[in-house]
């Protein structure tokens, strides 16, 4: 079978079992008790397992058993989780992560785990203490080492048994007894299909693997095995594993085969339907040791699974097919607007009623496009609290990472670049910002600093915050290693202001050891973030009070292909204000307008606010509001800030598609973009954040 089909779905569904593997082991170590928890992370690793041995990534695969084992454990409360546990299991998640990237770029998924392995070995060694290793006795009805039950069979798993037999495999009924004083015999009997599992593929057990796990057995367990060695070879290869007492393998051919089936038929009256084996019939041809523990897994747990939950209803579809679609859909809505203006133009009622109700429709395929390219930030959020528990334990600090607004959407295409900026960001904040505990108590603050990561929207943009309570940033030291580096003259520095200080910190010449020594590191990196959040249409600004903290405030555009607006005239011109922006619309007299310092302001409910002329700031020929005794004015709102623009006549709302200015257009500023109209003419798209500072 060509599994390279298969291979985008497995990077992708393995990325999300090991965001959610880490997602659990933070919660497991803020709450080590809740066992709950371990069952999670423990389907998930079974999950991961099996996946990547269908695959053919063997050394994912072994790992990912290791750290089952452990797990298994800890849920059957054998062993408590400890630190150093924590850490082992956080290593191997990080391994894991790294084969999967090897994959993701063409690679075969191997890396040297040696170390990992042996650790997590120890453990399941009983090299910690555990819960219930003396408590175990030996009950007085295991009267025989071998289990006598009959392993039932279902038709399903006879048929891919048989075909095993066919095309030249062997097939063993195996018969294992665990010695009465063995303190673990789940791990023994798990020992045996680790060990099995490397030479073939295990079809049925019984107990069932649920059971065993949960030491729901006496002493002895049976499979039905298909390999390419001997009954002789596996029953000494077994016997090996310590604290086996007996082991009985039996080959079987299609006469014997068929018989024991026939028994299965003749007495499974009533086979409960968690017994029942869901297995792979690739197995047969490439035994993968992982898929069979998975699907052991299934044994007990995947009828109650079904009964409790609806099948996924969700598809992966490639980024690039949703561009299109946005951009096909982009030229309907023009048409459509332009069909709109010209059924006003006629006048007949059939056109007209044909073209409202396309309307309509469009209006609702719009509202799909446009979602199902949005997504939200807890993509890229949710891998942060990992980061920021290793790199607080590896300084030595005690950081709080406190998420809001997780759900806010942005753009998919924004969504794939940001992550980079916010890691960098991040960083800074706590290797750089966040004191050590013992400056953070001599400075009278809890020993435990606290970086808040927040999203938000805000008309037609989303902010990201990126706030922490740390030593904060001292303007005059920027300012001096910035003379000292000859980025600027310390006449310049003299003149400059906080912020524009500030933003200093974005040059790539601040990027170096010394600066991390005389400005706490802010700007390692910053250049970077700069550039990447510039190239996205956003902007960067920093807030700081010396002493108390920093607050990295991220502009963003939501970028969507289609946006409603506000049509308006401003001579011979017209332009288009995002309605997400917009307050409320109106009209003032001249006598209104006041002049204060210098600037024009508007008194507007009980405040007043700025009232910028588009007219002059875009060097209009053919008006000028001075000249009208009324104006008409957009108020445009910029987080809790207000500003009125003003225009000459209100043209009515529009479904816009945003196009780009194109590279050969240098920045205009206020201008974000421009857009076809109905008739055919261009409107450039105002960017009302660029008036409001």
């Amino acid at each position: 079978m060509d599994m390279n089909q298969y291979l985008s779905m497995f990077i992708d569904e393995s990325n999300d079992h090991l965001q959610s593997l880490n997602e659990s082991m933070m919660g497991l170590e803020a709450n080590p008790e809740d066992l709950s928890i371990v069952q999670v992370i423990f389907r998930s690793a079974h999950t991961l397992k099996g996946m990547a041995a269908t695959m053919g990534f063997e050394d994912l695969a072994s790992l990912t058993h290791q750290m089952e084992n452990v797990l298994d454990l800890v849920r059957n409360s054998k062993l408590r989780m400890q630190d150093f546990i924590f850490d082992t299991l956080f290593k191997s998640l990080d391994a894991l992560e790294s084969m999967v990237e090897d994959i993701t770029g063409g690679g075969a998924g191997k890396a040297d785990v040696s170390a990992i392995v042996a650790s997590l070995q120890a453990i399941v060694r009983g090299e910690v203490p555990t819960a219930g290793g003396a408590a175990a006795e030996v009950t007085a009805a295991a009267a025989g080492s071998v289990t006598n039950a009959q392993v039932y069979l279902d038709e399903f798993q006879y048929s891919v048994l048989e075909q095993s037999l066919q095309e030249g495999h062997k097939v063993l009924y195996v018969d294992v007894a665990i010695r009465k004083d063995c303190q673990l015999k789940a791990v023994r009997a798990y020992m045996v299909f680790d060990l099995l599992e490397r030479s073939g593929e295990v079809v049925k057990s019984f107990p069932s693997v649920q059971d065993i796990e949960q030491e729901k057995f006496d002493y002895g367990f049976s499979l039905y095995y298909i390999t390419q060695k001997d009954a002789s070879e596996i029953q000494a290869m077994i016997l090996n594993l310590s604290e086996i007492e007996q082991v009985t393998a039996v080959a079987l051919d299609q006469e014997s085969l068929r018989q024991m089936g026939q028994e299965s038929a003749a007495t499974a009256e009533a086979p409960a339907p968690a017994q029942v084996q869901e297995s792979v019939p690739a197995a047969a041809n490439n035994a993968s040791p992982a898929a069979s523990a998975h699907n052991k897994e299934e044994n007990g747990k995947a009828a109650p699974a079904r009964a409790g939950g609806a099948p996924s209803r969700t598809i992966r579809v490639d980024i690039e097919r949703l561009d299109v679609l946005m951009n096909l859909f982009s030229e309907l809505l023009i048409d459509r607007v332009r069909l709109e203006q010209l059924a006003s133009e006629v006048q007949n009622g059939d056109l007209t009623e044909t073209v409202e109700h396309m309307g309509r429709v469009s209006g609702d395929l719009q509202n799909i496009v446009m979602k199902l390219r949005m997504v939200p930030v807890d993509t890229v959020f949710n891998r942060f609290p990992r980061m920021i528990r290793d790199l607080a334990k590896s300084l030595d600090k005690k950081v709080d990472l406190i998420i809001t607004g997780a759900e806010t959407e942005l753009d998919r295409t924004v969504i794939d670049e940001i992550g980079d900026p916010l890691v960098h960001l991040l960083r800074n904040a706590v290797d750089h910002g966040i004191e050590s505990i013992q400056d953070r108590i001599a400075a009278g603050k809890p020993e435990t600093g606290t970086v808040n990561l927040r999203a938000f929207h805000s008309g037609n943009h989303v902010f990201i915050e990126i706030e922490e309570d740390g030593t904060g940033i001292y303007p005059q030291k920027v300012l001096k290693s910035a003379v000292k580096k000859g980025a600027i003259t310390q006449e310049q520095a003299n003149a400059m202001s906080d912020d524009e200080a500030y933003q200093l910190l974005f040059a790539p010449g601040f990027s170096t050891a010394e600066v991390i020594s005389d400005v706490s590191g802010r700007g390692v990196g910053l250049d970077v973030v700069k550039a990447k959040i510039t190239a996205l249409g956003g902007n960067v600004t920093i807030y700081s009070t010396p002493g108390k903290g920093t607050n990295f405030s991220v502009q963003l555009p939501l970028t969507l292909s289609i946006i409603a607006a506000m049509l308006v005239r401003l001579g011979s011109e017209k332009y288009a204000i995002p309605l997400s922006s917009i307050v409320e619309t109106g009209i003032v007299k001249q006598t209104q307008i006041r002049t204060i310092h210098g600037n024009k302001m508007l008194e507007f409910r009980n405040s007043h606010i700025p009232l910028v002329s588009l007219s002059k700031i875009f060097s209009i020929p053919d008006y000028d509001e001075s000249t009208e005794e009324e104006t008409e004015i957009v108020v445009v709102r910029k987080g809790e800030r207000l500003v009125a623009l003003a225009v000459q006549d209100f043209i009515g709302q529009n479904e816009i598609v945003i196009k780009n200015l194109g590279k050969y257009l240098p920045d205009v500023q206020g201008i974000s973009g421009a857009t076809i109209l109905g008739d055919g003419q261009v409107a450039l798209i105002i960017d009302p954040n660029a008036f409001i500072k």
